[in-house]
C-alpha cells in the first residue's frame, strides 16, 4: 500500500453525532500512551499529523483520517490513564463504545497493547468491547524496540494468554522507530481494500 493523500477530515467530541460515512474504516483503539498517535503517523508516513504527546490521555476525540480517498483510519480515544477523573474516563468509555456500536463501515481494528507488559484489566474490557460487537480485532504489539529480539515470542504469547484471544488471532509487533511491523499492516490493509472493491462490484452488478 502506498498512502499518497491524507486529510483529517472529522473530529468528533463527547456530544458530536458520528458522521455516515460511505468508505470502510479502520479503526485503531488502545490505552493511552500505548503509540497509537506514533503508529498512525507511521502509517501514513507523517510526522506529526495524528498528534502525539508525552501527556497520556491528550486524545478525548474520535478522529477521522482520509486515507487516498479509500478509507478512514479512525483514531479514538486513549482509555485508563490513571489520573483522569471519573466523569473523563465514563465519557471516554461512551464514545468508544458508541463508536463500536453505530458504524456501520467499519472493517477492521486494530488494538494496540504494550508488548513489554501483561494487557491491563481496561485492555481486557476493551478486548471484549469488541470481540462482542462481533469483530475480532488485530493486536499491534507497540513498543517493540523496547525490548529483546529474544523476548518477543514470551511476550505475544502473554498478551495472547491474558486476554484469551480467539483462535487465529492476528498479532503484529511493531516498532514506532524501526517501522518494523508496517509492511504486514499494509498487507492487511491492501486485502481490506480489495475486498471491498469485490464486494462493490457484486453491489453494482446486482442492481444493474
Amino acid at each position: 500500500m502506498v498512502i499518497k493523500n491524507v486529510n483529517l477530515e472529522t473530529v468528533c467530541g463527547v456530544t458530536s453525532k458520528l458522521p455516515d460515512n460511505k468508505l470502510p474504516e479502520i479503526a485503531f483503539a488502545g490505552k493511552s500512551n500505548v503509540g497509537k498517535s506514533s503508529l498512525i503517523n507511521g502509517l501514513m508516513n507523517r510526522k506529526s499529523l495524528a498528534r502525539t504527546s508525552s501527556q497520556p490521555g491528550k486524545t478525548q476525540t474520535i478522529n477521522y483520517y482520509n486515507i487516498n480517498g479509500q478509507m478512514y483510519f479512525v483514531d479514538l480515544p486513549g482509555y485508563g490513564y490513571a489520573t483522569a477523573n471519573e466523569k473523563v474516563k465514563a465519557q471516554w468509555g461512551k464514545m468508544i463504545e458508541d463508536y463500536l456500536h453505530q458504524s456501520k463501515q467499519i472493517r477492521l481494528i486494530f488494538l494496540l497493547i504494550d508488548i513489554r507488559h501483561a494487557p491491563s484489566e481496561n485492555d481486557r474490557i476493551m478486548y471484549e468491547w469488541i470481540v462482542d460487537r462481533g469483530y475480532k480485532p488485530v493486536i499491534i504489539a507497540t513498543k517493540l524496540d523496547k525490548i529483546k529480539r529474544s523476548q518477543v515470542a514470551k511476550q505475544v504469547k502473554l498478551i495472547c494468554d491474558t486476554l484469551d484471544v480467539v483462535d487465529d488471532t492476528t498479532v503484529i509487533p511493531y516498532s514506532a522507530l524501526s517501522k518494523q511491523g508496517r509492511e504486514e499492516i499494509y498487507e492487511l490493509l491492501d486485502e481490506m481494500v480489495t475486498k471491498n472493491e469485490d464486494s462493490n462490484q457484486g453491489l453494482n452488478q446486482n442492481s444493474n
